[in-house]
C-alpha cells in the first residue's frame, strides 16, 4: 500500500470513528465494577457491538470534584476534538459539602468551554445519595438529600442554558435504590456491575441520539428535492 493510500485509509477510519470524551469521577472509571468498567466504557462497548465504532477518550478520575475536573480534565478534553462528550460530576462535591455557589461557578466554567467545542454534550446528574446505606439517621439523610437537590438544580439549569442533553439519573434510579442495594457494590457507595449496567441503560438513548447528531449532516435537515 502506498503512503498516500495509507493516509487516505487512516483519514477514512478517523472520520468513521467519532471521538467520545468522558469527563467525570470514579463512576466514569468504573470503581466498584468487577468487569466492564464504568458507564463510558459500557456505552462505547455497546455502540461498537451495534456497528457504530468510536474512539473513547476517558478522562474520568476517581475522587474528582468539579474543581478537579476543571483543573485536570478540561484542557485534555478540548484537545481531543470530541464529537460527543459526557459530563458526570457532582457526587464528590455533594459528599464533601462543596459550597453550592462554588460548584455552580466551576460547573459553568466547564460547561461554557464544552459548548464552544461544537460537540454533542450530555450531562448526567447525581443519584439520590441519601438512599445509600452509608447515609445513617434522618438528619444525615435530609442534609444529603438537600445537597443533591441543590447540585442537580444547578446541573439542570446549566444544561438548559447551553442546550445540553440532561440525563436524569436521579429519577431513573430512585425506586431501585429505595428497594435494596443491588445497584451498589460491596463498598455500598459505588455502583455494582448491575448498577453500571443500569446507569448505561439510562444514558444510552441520549448517547445514541448524540452520536447520530454528530455524524456529518446529522444535525441538518434533509436536502430539498430538486424541482
Amino acid at each position: 500500500m502506498s503512503a498516500l493510500a495509507t493516509l487516505l485509509t487512516l483519514a477514512l477510519t478517523a472520520a468513521a470513528e467519532p471521538t467520545y470524551v468522558a469527563l467525570g469521577d470514579s463512576t466514569g472509571v468504573g470503581v466498584g465494577a468487577r468487569h466492564g468498567g464504568g458507564y463510558p466504557a459500557r456505552l462505547a462497548a455497546r455502540s461498537r457491538r451495534r456497528g457504530r465504532p468510536l474512539r473513547l477518550v476517558n478522562l474520568c478520575a476517581s475522587g474528582a470534584t468539579v474543581a478537579d475536573l476543571a483543573a485536570n480534565q478540561l484542557e485534555r478534553a478540548l484537545g481531543a476534538r470530541p464529537a460527543v462528550l459526557t459530563l458526570g460530576i457532582g457526587i464528590n462535591d455533594v459528599m464533601r459539602g462543596t459550597e453550592l455557589a462554588s460548584f455552580a461557578r466551576d460547573y459553568e466554567r466547564v460547561a461554557a468551554a464544552l459548548a464552544r467545542t461544537g460537540a454533542e454534550v450530555l450531562v448526567v446528574n447525581v443519584p439520590d445519595l441519601a438512599r445509600s446505606p452509608l447515609a445513617v439517621g434522618d438528619e444525615a439523610r435530609r442534609a444529603l438529600h438537600a445537597r443533591v437537590e441543590g447540585v442537580n438544580a444547578c446541573i439542570a439549569e446549566t444544561a438548559r442554558r447551553h442546550g445540553f442533553a440532561l440525563v436524569d439519573l436521579y429519577d431513573a434510579t430512585a425506586a431501585e435504590l429505595s428497594h435494596g442495594g443491588e445497584l451498589l457494590s460491596e463498598d455500598r457507595f459505588h455502583p455494582s456491575d448491575r448498577g453500571y449496567e443500569r446507569w448505561t441503560d439510562v444514558v444510552a438513548p441520549a448517547f445514541a441520539r448524540a452520536l447520530s447528531a454528530a455524524e456529518p449532516g446529522g444535525g441538518l435537515p434533509p436536502p430539498r428535492a430538486l424541482r
